[in-house]
């Protein structure tokens, strides 16, 4: 009888990790996917598993939005009921999503392995939800697969009892995969009418900058103020509320030089960021693809996970600081001409794979 592993996603990073992992993961054991319904939206949930042709998730939990501690409560008391059903071998855990820490919380809970995709990265911003879900998920962590050697080295520093090992960042062996798919399906250019490096892709969706007032408002006046640059602003459900909570979405909506476009599937979204002139986010994810992209990275954060993108060049912290963003926008070039390997080569799966097929004397 095959040895039973769930994984349990919930938001769109979770799902591009997951792309790496499902199928090598099915030839040799059971794999269930337990999706929470964090991100319930179709562009940012049944999009990405049609897009990469994913199967439908095994348990949809529907916890849907809310605060913190309601979805993360929801989430516990959902999953665990699914774990004493299946009682699986093991449990999957991706990144640093509230889903993330209810499935370790969870599986902790009924004495199942916990292995963590994207242990030990941490930015050190503790106002961050999503810095005390990695921080608690590794904490409680049987296997944890670190993807840089900055993360490796904070594991250690924290004396975690899990077993660590350096794997490289999963979401760069989906990238490099898909990279040639998004030049070959994506007509995102044609469909919104640009050219290769006439625009700048801006997103941003973090609870820091959505929930303040003040740093969403000084972000969308920088962009305002750049009227000699088009951006494009694939808009987060969640930042699209709070600008309307805030009377700042109807600004943009007026403005000539921002075009607001919803949210983009996996081979649209790394084909706008391919081609992008630059990139201003607050994502950790997005980081990480213009970094391996080699477009330059501005980010609407203070710290970053990502540390290595910034040492290397290739990624500048500005904040909410309007004229910090402005001029990073103008005159912010990387300075590195490194090959930009610090996230891994995309093997990342592979050794996670052989590591877990090794747990189970596979």
């Amino acid at each position: 009888m095959l040895n039973k592993i769930a994984s349990i996603v919930g938001v769109r990073p979770n799902f591009v990790k997951l792309v790496a992992l499902h199928k090598p993961l099915s030839n040799n054991f059971e794999h269930i996917i337990i999706h929470t319904g964090q991100h319930y939206d179709y562009e940012l949930s049944k999009a990405f598993f049609d897009c990469f042709k994913l199967s439908d998730p095994d348990y949809n939990l529907n916890v849907g939005s809310g605060t913190y501690g309601y979805q993360v409560a929801e989430m516990i008391k959902r999953i665990e009921r699914v774990l004493l059903k299946e009682k699986p071998d093991m449990v999957i855990v991706y990144g640093d999503a509230n889903s993330t820490l209810a499935g370790a919380l969870a599986a902790i809970m009924t004495h199942t392995k916990i292995a963590h995709v994207e242990a030990g990265y941490r930015s050190y911003d503790k106002s961050m939800p999503e810095e005390v879900n990695r921080i608690l998920t590794d904490e409680m962590s049987d296997l944890l697969f670190a993807p840089t050697k900055t993360a490796l080295q904070n594991l250690k520093k924290e004396n975690v009892q899990g077993r660590m090992f350096l794997t490289g960042d999963i979401m760069i062996d989906v990238l490099l995969n898909y990279l040639h798919f998004a030049d070959e399906k994506a007509n995102i250019l044609e469909k919104l009418g640009l050219s290769p490096k006439d625009y700048v892709v801006i997103t941003f969706h973090r609870q820091k900058n959505t929930e303040n007032r003040d740093r969403a408002a000084r972000i969308i006046k920088a962009l305002l103020s750049l009227k000699e640059f088009k951006f494009v602003f694939p808009i987060h459900p969640r930042t699209r509320v709070a600008l309307q909570k805030f009377g700042l979405y109807e600004k943009i909506m007026k403005s000539k030089n921002i075009k607001v476009i919803p949210p983009l599937n996996y081979l649209d979204f790394i084909s706008l960021e391919k081609n992008a002139l630059k990139i201003v986010t607050d994502s950790g994810g997005v980081q990480k693809e213009s970094y391996v992209l080699g477009i330059p990275c501005i980010t609407l954060r203070d710290t970053t996970e990502c540390i290595e993108t910034v040492q290397e060049g290739w990624n500048i912290l500005v904040g909410s600081d309007t004229e910090r963003i402005i001029d990073a926008v103008r005159i912010f070039n990387p300075k590195s001409s490194s090959p930009r390997h610090a996230l891994g080569k995309g093997d990342a799966a592979i050794k996670i794979i052989k590591v877990i097929e090794n747990e189970f004397d596979v």
